[in-house]
């Protein structure tokens, strides 16, 4: 097996030189740096990576804790992630929170042991015990899909933050039912706590009053984020004494929920019962009725973190960020509207927003 100081003979340069180019401790003139790394290329040289840590104090791994791996909108936000460190040159250890404060925070103790550079983490309804262990830890932090405001106490480092908005494209689906003449539009909504719930009740309640129409607590039901919650909602929304003519699931897994309801049911959509959903999937567009959708840059914001994660560790000390990223609207039949020439129509609902805490 090929060592540094092959490298460094082959390359005509020190070991110290070498060790300079891999590790990226040092600027290096370009001809001798291409020098060494054609010299790696040719010689199959592979660096030791425990070595290199100790000299650099660095692992080049990062730590992902986000529940629900199997929701295809967090397996997208993973992909996302994944390539993005392995772009920069950096591994990734995984590990599901199940959306538990008390197993959150031993799994980020788990992965902060494994000594990776920083973590990026969906945190719970209720992450205060996970933000004081990244505080006191001084551990490089960037939250992902769910905000949690003023999370950095006085002392800490700051934490970064990147989520899709919530607010209005949520309203965007209850004017859109509206405008279809819908006056009982009833609401699926997530896990008490979370950041996205809460933001998604009031992206709802502001497209109730953009169009007119009074808030009626009856018609929010909590379907906890979970296909068996969306199903319970749906079930209790349909057993109003004056049920909902339309609906809005406010993630993927609740609208399967929702289907399984209106099916067992034997109740159509949009015959019956009209439908939007927050979330976008790989086979929305195969249901029929097509679901229109709200769609997330699941991708987008997996990668986003990554690269708030590196610039953080670049500048420990910069003030935190939050990032908010936009969603579109696809539009399909599921809402009631006719077919448009076979596709599905994208409008972008918002704009990038960078907010410094």
């Amino acid at each position: 097996m090929a060592t540094m100081a092959d490298v460094a003979r082959s390359a005509g340069v020190s070991v110290a030189t070498v060790s300079h180019v891999l590790n990226g401790t040092r600027p290096v003139l370009p001809h001798t740096r291409q020098a060494v790394l054609d010299a790696v290329e040719e010689l199959g040289y592979t660096p030791n990576t425990l070595a290199r840590s100790l000299v650099t104090s660095r692992t080049r791994s990062i730590g992902l804790a986000v529940s629900a791996i199997s929701n295809p909108y967090f397996t997208e936000i993973l992909q996302g992630v994944e390539a993005a460190a392995l772009e920069h040159g950096y591994g990734l250890l995984i590990a599901d929170p199940h959306d538990d404060p008390r197993h959150e925070r031993e799994v980020v103790r788990l992965l902060h042991e494994r000594r990776v550079d920083g973590v990026i983490v969906a945190p719970s309804a209720d992450p205060r015990g996970l933000v004081a262990y990244l505080g006191r830890h001084r551990v490089p932090t960037v939250f992902l899909d769910r905000v949690v405001d003023g999370a950095a106490e006085d002392g800490a480092p700051p934490f970064d933050q990147v989520c899709a908005e919530g607010t209005g494209p949520t309203s965007r689906l209850v004017t859109h039912l509206a405008g279809l003449g819908h006056r009982r539009i009833g609401l699926v909504a997530g896990r008490p706590g979370l950041s996205t719930t809460r933001e998604r009740i009031t992206g709802y309640r502001h497209g109730l009053a953009t169009a007119g129409l009074p808030w009626d607590e009856r018609l929010v039901v909590h379907g906890d984020s979970e296909a068996a919650g969306g199903e319970r909602a749906t079930g209790a929304l349909l057993s109003l004494s004056v049920p909902p003519t339309a609906l809005v699931t406010a993630n993927n897994a609740m609208t399967i929920g929702a289907l399984r309801a209106l099916r067992e049911r034997r109740l159509s959509v949009p015959g019956d019962l009209a439908l939007c959903c927050f979330d976008d999937f790989a086979w929305a567009d195969l249901f029929s009725p097509r679901l229109t959708a709200v769609a997330q840059p699941s991708r987008e914001i997996g990668a986003r973190a990554v690269r708030l994660l590196l610039d953080r560790l670049a500048e420990p000390d910069r003030p935190g960020r939050t990032e908010r990223l936009p969603c579109a609207f696809v539009h399909r039949t599921s809402c009631g509207c006719p077919e448009r020439a076979g596709r599905a129509e994208l409008s972008e609902l918002s704009e990038l927003s960078e907010l410094s805490e």
